[in-house]
């Protein structure tokens, strides 16, 4: 009997579908680098350099109709990478569908600006060949806003307005862009010669930035009363849409309110436990006063926040060998956000290293306005965002071998996020966390991603208001003025991402208990697949645990 191990072995009719696997497989990464090429650049994929994505609808129209084909050849299979395939696939029609791309100005996976002026300079060319291919980079930029401007115009003809406070922010964005061309981050990637970037920036990128503007300038938009995919044609369909693929489930948006309020209540009696220890305080409200309110809580520069973040990863990449029989090749680095895109980003982030491990994956800790970053979150951000988080598991994932490269780097937000929020608590049953405070941090993580559930869903299904999203937050989280403003727009910016956290979270949480097995093999099985959509990682977790 075949093995299931060479593949010269398989009876005739299991090496077609293996071939047949590989080839959907490869088919659908070709679509994903057509997408996006910036997204799989950064993780050294090749066919990627030098371009970028085109946001023409006819572009999106075809990209779209080879993703259903190849979904529908992916269905003649049973293995998983063939469930990876369709999902990956659908995913691509939903986001072309959703012609997100018309109306959002400035979240850091769509928007125009975002792309160029962050994603761009994180390239470092090595090489003749690569400083070539930065070039040719640069020398798209200008074809590239100029597509971008007329999709947001065909939108707003078609009734699909962007919010006008996020047109103004774009336009800042451009106008401080514009007035420091000695600080363009277009100049950040080193090159052995500066001429012809120099000619770019002068003659073509910056006249192309400055008539972007004047399209973001006339366009119309909607007030902060109607930030919402309801508000938009077609919106309730759209946002269901994205709700199935940023979850991977066919979770409603109602049912997803309604656990984001349980959830919710159940934190508060933690809050109460936690908070009488920290402060003598058994009111929630005046425990999450207490953390939002108290200057001692917060950081008093941002080289302070800096060392905590590395000292909180250093700490558990120590014990991580007593969770995990699988630990990632390279340590994560731990650096400042650069700091012309600090002003506008999270409170965290992490950037995978490419795939070829020439460049360690690193976990940015955001020094900016440090004095209004309370320092609770730094531990359970690091945990979070990088060990045993983000890190491990997108590491993991890229070390895998004897699978297509989709299976290594398919963006299955619940998954990636889900394991993230789920590293947060695992860090605290494994005595990770340096004190209480940093406790009442995690717990403060937590109550943003079940609120998430209740403001995203009230935005985009509800037609909750920006004030509204605002006032949920401060009642209901100890989250940073700050941050309560940027999160909220990022929920209007980027409807049904912010849902994939505690649903993801929720899931790992079910299955481990479902395993019956330790916690070094739960995790070793469930980062062993690389991403998957929900409803896989149960089946898979469900076969390895019934072998024992």
């Amino acid at each position: 009997m075949w093995n299931g191990r060479n593949s010269d072995e398989m009876p005739p009719v299991l090496r077609h579908t293996a071939r047949m696997t590989r080839d959907v497989a490869d088919d659908i990464l070709d679509v994903l680098i057509e997408e996006n090429p910036l997204d799989e650049l950064l993780q050294g994929l090749p066919g990627t350099a030098g371009r970028l994505p085109d946001p023409r609808e006819d572009a999106e129209s075809d990209l779209r109709a080879r993703a259903s084909r190849i979904a529908a050849e992916a269905r003649d299979g049973d293995d998983l990478t063939s469930e990876v395939v369709i999902a990956v696939a659908e995913g691509v029609a939903t986001r072309v569908e959703s012609r997100l791309v018309e109306h959002t100005m400035h979240d850091s996976a769509v928007s125009p600006l975002s792309r160029v002026l962050e994603m761009v300079p994180e390239q470092r060319p090595q090489t003749p060949e690569q400083e070539r291919d930065f070039l040719r980079l640069l020398a798209a930029i200008p074809d590239f806003l100029a597509r971008s401007g007329q999709r947001h115009l065909d939108g707003a003809r078609a009734g699909r307005l962007p919010v006008a406070r996020r047109v103004r922010v774009a336009i800042e964005h451009v106008d401080a862009h514009l007035s420091a061309p000695q600080r363009d981050p277009l100049r950040k990637p080193p090159l052995t010669s500066e001429d012809e970037r120099n000619r770019l920036l002068e003659e073509r990128i910056r006249p192309a930035f400055a008539a972007y503007r004047e399209v973001l300038r006339d366009l119309p938009g909607r007030s902060d009363d109607e930030p919402g995919l309801c508000f938009l044609p077609d919106g309730e369909r759209t946002y269901a849409s994205l709700v199935r693929m940023h979850t991977t489930t066919e979770r409603t948006p109602e049912e997803l309110h309604r656990t984001g309020l349980e959830l919710l209540a159940e934190l508060d009696e933690e809050y109460a436990e936690i908070g009488s220890r920290v402060f003598g305080l058994r009111d929630v409200a005046d425990i999450r006063h207490r953390m939002r309110t108290d200057p001692a809580l917060y950081w008093s520069s941002g080289q302070e926040l800096l060392d905590a973040a590395r000292t909180a990863v250093s700490r558990a990449e120590e014990v991580a060998p007593q969770w995990f029989g699988r630990t990632p090749a390279q340590r994560c680095r731990v650096s400042p956000f650069p700091e012309d895109q600090a002003p506008d980003a999270v409170g965290g982030a992490y950037l995978p290293g490419p795939i070829d491990g020439s460049r360690p994956g690193t976990y940015f800790a955001n020094t900016h306005a440090a004095e209004q970053r309370p320092r609770f979150l730094a531990e359970p951000l690091a945990f979070h965002e990088a060990v045993p988080g983000h890190h491990f598991q997108i590491s993991l994932a890229q070390q895998l071998t004897d699978v297509p490269m989709i299976r290594k780097v398919a963006g299955f937000n619940a998954y990636i996020e889900g394991w993230g929020l789920y590293a947060e608590r695992l860090a605290d049953e494994i005595g990770l966390y340096s004190d209480d405070l940093s406790r009442l941090g995690m717990l403060a993580m937590d109550s943003a991603r079940a609120a998430r559930l209740v403001v995203d869903t009230g935005l985009h299904a509800f037609g909750w208001t920006r004030q509204q999203v605002v006032d949920f937050l401060r009642a209901r989280t100890p989250t940073a003025e700050v941050e309560v403003q940027s999160e909220t727009d990022r929920y209007i910016e980027s409807p049904g991402q912010a849902l994939s956290y505690m649903v993801g979270r929720l899931e790992f949480q079910r299955l481990r208990a479902q395993a019956g097995v330790d916690l070094r093999a739960f995790h070793d099985g469930v980062l062993a697949t690389g991403p998957l959509p929900l409803s896989a990682l149960a089946r898979e977790v469900a076969s390895w645990s019934r072998r024992g």
